[in-house]
Formats: structure tokens, sequence, C-alpha cells
């Protein structure tokens, strides 16, 4: 053989090299995300959840691959994209963003691992067996935020401390975290001796015509139920407080990055951190039944000081000192 012809058969073998070397590599491992949202209003907690995923040694488009499943606010199609996900054969499921994303995910599979992120107490939801050994194929995070109903109630009177009418706006379609927020705050109420004003809405126009009832009925100030569908509208919400000068309390801190008086709640952030570490060690092997229900260590009062000045309300100074974050 010549030494041209030696070099062009040289050459392309060379050539089918690359190819026959990627055919002999394994797929990248898939993530599925399940979430009743939006990326938009999602982006820090997928953020902590990419960290918690680095943290448990994946990278997406390194070494793990995410097919993401949004539903826009639109709590009926979850269903279908949770099938979708489980119909592409994913390795782990992360069914962030509600309560609800983890009932679907639940009825949608029985074997891939599952990943939860709640705010209430998931045996009492009926998600696993116990928080020590789930059992079955869920497992996940609760971030207390349902638990909390009291504790964000108490601190809304301290800030305003001559409200006596606290009007409180629940989603009528999310039941288990209405009857939750419901069955916690009266109590909590003839506790300090506030009178209590229950309002539903299910939808942007109800959550306007909600507030257009608070010309003539003035309630002092507003507890925001824990929401998918209020997270989802939190500028809106913010917007309309402060129009219509009412002191408001939120479950996360979004609420308050958005305009938002005070929140009080879990770091949701660190808890989708949390998940990212589980759905990395699934990946390696670990199975839901031996990885504990994590329950939320992190909680954060966070006011925020321009729209505190615009209601006219003068934070006291004990409650600014425990306050984790002011936002300017």
């Amino acid at each position: 053989m010549r030494r041209r012809e030696f070099l062009g058969v040289l050459g392309g073998a060379a050539a089918t090299w690359p190819l026959a070397v990627r055919a002999q590599q394994p797929a990248m491992p898939l993530i599925g995300w399940l979430n009743p949202s939006s990326l938009d209003t999602s982006t820090e907690r997928l953020h902590g959840f990419r960290r918690g995923l680095k943290e448990a040694g994946y990278v997406e488009g390194d070494n793990v691959a995410i097919e993401y499943r949004w539903a826009e606010g639109q709590d009926d199609r979850l269903p279908a994209l949770a099938a979708d996900l489980v119909r592409r054969r994913v390795a782990v499921i992360a069914a962030t963003g509600s309560n609800l994303s983890a009932f679907t995910a639940k009825a949608a599979t029985m074997t891939i691992p599952t990943l939860f992120v709640v705010s209430e107490d998931p045996v009492k939801l009926g998600l696993v067996a116990s928080l020590a050994r789930p059992g079955g194929n869920l497992t996940g995070i609760n971030f207390f935020n349902a638990e909390l109903t009291a504790k964000r109630l108490e601190l809304l009177h301290e800030l305003v401390p001559a409200a006596t009418r606290v009007a409180v706006l629940v989603n009528p379609t999310n039941v288990s975290t209405t009857e939750t927020t419901l069955r916690d705050v009266g109590p909590a109420a003839r506790t300090m001796g506030l009178q209590i004003q229950v309002v539903r809405a299910s939808t942007s126009s109800e959550i306007n015509a909600a507030f257009a009832t608070f010309v003539d009925e003035r309630p002092d100030a507003l507890f925001v139920g824990q929401d998918p569908l209020f997270g989802s509208r939190r500028v809106h919400l913010a917007h309309l407080a402060t129009r219509h000068a009412i002191p408001a309390t939120y479950s996360v801190r979004d609420y308050a990055e958005a305009g938002g008086l005070m929140s009080y709640g879990a770091n949701i952030v660190d808890a989708y951190r949390q998940v990212g570490i589980y759905a990395g060690r699934i990946l390696k092997g670990a199975k839901p039944v031996d990885l504990p229900v994590v329950q939320s260590s992190k909680f954060e009062l966070v006011i925020n000081a321009e729209a505190a000045r615009m209601l006219s309300i003068t934070v006291p100074p004990q409650l600014l000192a425990r306050t984790d974050e002011v936002i300017e």
C-alpha cells in the first residue's frame, strides 16, 4: 500500500473513532422535574435544586440531564405531565412546587423514585408511612409552612398591634392546605383577641374581587395563605396590598422580595437544595425507603422596609432585632 493510501485509510478510521467511543458511552441519567408553576416564578428554587445536585456530584448537562415539565399555573395539566415523565423512563421525579405535585406523581408511578417538597406533614397527607422509613417510592422535604400559621399571625400582630380584624386569603381549590390554615388560624386569632374574615380566591379575577371587598369591609391586616397560585401572583398581591393600604404577611421570602410587607417561613431555596442532594443520592443507587423525610430547620423572617414606609408602619425594635433580613 502506498504511503498516501495508507494515510487516507488511517484518516478515515480515525474519523470514525469518536462515533464509536460515543456509542460505547452510557447515556446520562435523566431527572424528571414536575412543577405546577413556571420557570420565571421558580428560578431561585431551581438554582437551589441544582446546587444540591452539584453537592451530590452531578451537574446538569455534564453528567445528568433534566426534563422540565411546568404546568404554568394550570393544575389540571399535572397528570398528563407526570405521565409523560413516566413514559420517558426518568431515573427519578422531583415533584416540586405543591402538595398536588406530590400526589400527582404518586398516582402516576409506584416504581420510579419520587422526591416531594410539601408544606404539611407527609405522614398525615398519606404520602409516606413514616418520616424515618417512608416506604414505597416517595421521600422528600417537609418545610412546615402549614404548621407555622399561628406564628405568622403572631408576628403580624406584633408588627401591627392595633389591628383587630384580619382577613385570611385562601385558595378553596387547594383543599388540604386551606383546611389546615383555617383550622390553625382560628384558635390563634382567638388567643390574640383578633377577629378573622375568611376570603377565598382561586383565580386572578377572584383575587381582584377579594381586594375590592376590602374597600367597604376595611380589614386591619391581611394573612395570605400558603398556595402556589398566590406565589405565582406575588407581585400582583403585593401591589394590591399596598394600593389598598393593608399590612400583609406571607409564607415565604419571595413575597417580600416582590414588594410584600413581611414573610415568615422555611428557607425554601434550602429545601430545594436538599431535594437536589437526595436526587443525586438516588442516582448513585440509594432507595427512597432508606432516605428519611428531611424536615426544614432553617426559618427566616423578612421585612420589606420600603413597603413598611409606604404603609406608614414603624417596625418595633424588638421585632427588628429578630428579623433575618430587611429588604430596602
